[in-house]
């Protein structure tokens, strides 16, 4: 069909990246169905319906204003501040964390919301910060303390990896902002100083057991290390083209734990094979080239920096998730984005995604300002 004949708000939308990923989507829901033994109503259903509904509302993001958003950082992140203190006072608690507000309607994760709001807030900072005090402590404390009371909170919950995802969108955006390499490199000495003495005396008897696994997984395969070895077994019996749809053993017979959430990576190599894996990494690797191309085409250092950071934030589930379901990182509880069944991940995941579309649409209405 004629581009002429398609209506402008249609056209307009990035499908080179959106039509691969409702393929994600739905693979994903693939995935769901046989992971709960063909019961499509059991998590496929929700989880489609769920990204319906944050499509329509990336959508609308994409359509606000630069202007907005930056009227909005400080505001959007005072109220994320303030739900995370709510979720210490008030949150529901489980797995041993307490992450959730319940709204009656929804179960809400106000720490998956911070991942991009950390970005947001952090980005609107160095834009109205001259580019001359970047090199300046200046720099430096305000977003340090912006970044420290959220992971803080985070931390107390406690939440580890969520703690460590909005870190790195934090950083992701300091590093972009041009602050100078040494502080990055004195902060990274100083973390592997500091590593022992908050192994030992910080983090909580399961988390340390979950590095231990880590580190050995064979060391305790029917306790600590159970999830990690289901999956490392999952996925090399898989082999190239996998045992084939709704065939997954691992899954069916409950030996892999979590295989609709944190594991569903898992789930689906053991049936897709390799070949599946490689369809997933290609649609990363599409949305990841989108976002940091239409960052680089970004029309001013405030675009610039939340575009980066928003595609760096969905990075970082990606890496951490597959890392953590093929043993090369520590089991921290991190969702795959658009295939693990769960509302509040794919909403921030939509989110940023919402955000680089806007972020496209501006540069397409020319430069706002120089920065």
């Amino acid at each position: 069909m004629p581009r002429a004949y398609v209506p402008a708000a249609i056209a307009r939308q990035p499908w080179g990246v959106l039509l691969p990923l409702m393929a994600l989507v739905s693979f994903g829901a693939a995935v769901l169905d046989s992971a709960a033994g063909g019961r499509f109503e059991t998590w496929s259903m929700s989880h489609l319906l769920r990204f319906v509904v944050f499509l329509i509302m990336a959508m609308v993001i994409a359509r606000l204003p630069q202007e907005l958003f930056r009227k909005m950082a400080l505001p959007v992140y005072g109220v994320l501040c303030l739900l995370l203190v709510l979720v210490e006072l008030i949150g529901g608690i489980g797995g041993g964390s307490q992450r959730w507000l319940n709204l009656g309607f929804m179960t809400l994760q106000p720490s998956e919301l911070m991942k991009p709001g950390i970005v947001l807030v952090l980005a609107w900072f160095y834009s109205v910060l001259p580019i001359g005090e970047t090199q300046s402590w200046r720099a430096l404390f305000p977003a340090a303390v912006l970044l420290g009371i959220p992971a803080g909170l985070v931390m107390l919950q406690p939440d580890l990896g969520t703690g460590l995802a909005i870190s790195f969108g934090a950083v992701v955006v300091m590093f972009l902002a041009g602050l100078p390499l040494r502080w990055f490199l004195g902060a990274g000495a100083a973390g592997l100083v500091a590593a022992p003495l908050a192994f030992f005396f910080l983090l909580h008897d399961y988390q340390r057991n979950r590095v231990l696994v880590f580190l050995d997984p064979e060391s305790d395969p029917l306790g600590t290390g159970y999830h990690i070895t289901q999956s490392k077994i999952a996925i090399g019996s898989g082999g190239l083209i996998g045992k084939g749809f709704g065939n997954g053993s691992q899954s069916h017979l409950n030996y892999l734990p979590e295989s609709h959430t944190d594991f569903v990576f898992a789930t689906m190599a053991e049936e897709w094979g390799m070949l599946g894996g490689l369809f997933v990494l290609v649609v990363f690797w599409l949305i990841f080239r989108w976002g940091l191309k239409v960052a680089r085409n970004a029309p001013d250092r405030f675009s610039r920096l939340l575009a980066a950071g928003m595609t760096m934030t969905i990075f970082f589930y990606m890496c951490i998730n597959l890392m953590m379901v093929m043993g090369l990182a520590p089991v921290v509880g991190i969702p795959l984005p658009w295939m693990s069944h769960g509302g509040s991940s794919m909403m921030t995941n939509m989110i940023c995604v919402g955000t680089i579309m806007a972020v496209e649409r501006w540069s397409r209405a020319g430069p706002r300002s120089l920065s």
